[in-house]
């Protein structure tokens, strides 16, 4: 009788946020969709219903959604590998100073994503700070432009952004796993690499997921990054998703490009999850 009562006020505390959900959320994607399968004729949207905008997306754009899903997936497997490091460090390695490094954590994401971008912007051209101390040093005698305005300095400036908010789901993951399971394993002769595979890599594949799936699903939908420091050779599908809505006017075109990218993100991560769920399951 108590449990039948409580179920309408958890529905009315519920029904705000499912309103709000609808609304702002499926709503509008339910919109773009439908959008996705129209056209535009004389700079006006026409309601006919077609399959063209999809087929323009793997027929035309195919180059650039390998190169976008290949950045991707090469700036998550980086970010989450070097998140994971700083974890384990923090937590089993110096736990005694653990508080203090996700403190550092969390105050390096008080700084502005643009104002990352543009540092890196400063730090890779050619009177930057790198090419500057090869040059001090007698390295190099001119310049290296390639570390501007190519695929190297999108991965760094990207993996250096997204490495907090990678950081932060794997530490809590690793924070979960009790010292007495490792002892034990250590205690039966279990080696260190056996207990890293058997106890602590099973018990944060949580962790592992959402850092890969934060660090993937940023990295698929970014414009800004590959058009300041990328360049021309840089063409992911978020510049070209932007440039429809916005100088091109071809939403149409454009909510295809999402959907697609999204259905491809989607196949890309349950992959992984399937992957990491194989790797990181009990032995």
């Amino acid at each position: 009788m108590a449990l039948a009562l409580r179920r309408p006020a958890h529905t009315a505390l519920a029904a705000p946020s499912a309103v709000f959900f609808l609304v702002f959320f499926v709503a509008p994607a339910l919109h773009l969709l439908l959008t996705s399968f129209w056209q535009m004729r004389s700079y006006k949207l026409a309601h006919d219903f077609t399959l063209e905008n999809y087929i323009e997306v793997f027929t035309g754009y195919w180059d650039s959604i390998l190169v976008t899903f290949g950045m991707a997936i090469v700036i998550a497997l980086t970010t989450t590998a070097v998140a994971f490091f700083f974890a384990y460090s923090a937590r089993f390695v110096v736990p005694r100073w653990g508080n203090l490094m996700l403190a550092l954590v969390m105050f390096t994401l008080f700084g502005g994503y643009l104002t990352k971008i543009y540092a890196w912007k400063t730090i890779l051209g050619p009177s930057g700070a790198i090419n500057s101390a090869l040059i001090a040093t007698g390295a190099i005698e001119q310049p290296i432009d390639m570390f501007l305005y190519s695929p190297v300095a999108v991965v760094v400036a990207l993996t250096h952004y997204l490495l907090p908010l990678s950081i932060l789901p794997l530490y809590g993951s690793l924070r979960s796993i009790g010292d007495q399971s490792v002892e034990a394993a250590c205690d039966l002769g279990a080696r260190r690499w056996r207990s890293f595979f058997d106890i602590i890599l099973p018990q944060c594949r949580t962790g592992l997921v959402v850092s890969f799936t934060l660090a993937f699903l940023f990295t698929v939908g970014d414009y800004v990054t590959p058009r300041l420091v990328g360049g021309p050779v840089t063409s992911m599908m978020g510049v070209f998703i932007q440039n429809q809505f916005g100088s091109r006017f071809n939403p149409p075109l454009g909510a295809a490009m999402s959907f697609s990218i999204i259905a491809l993100s989607a196949l890309v991560i349950g992959f992984a999850v399937l992957l990491l769920t194989r790797i990181a399951r009990p032995r």
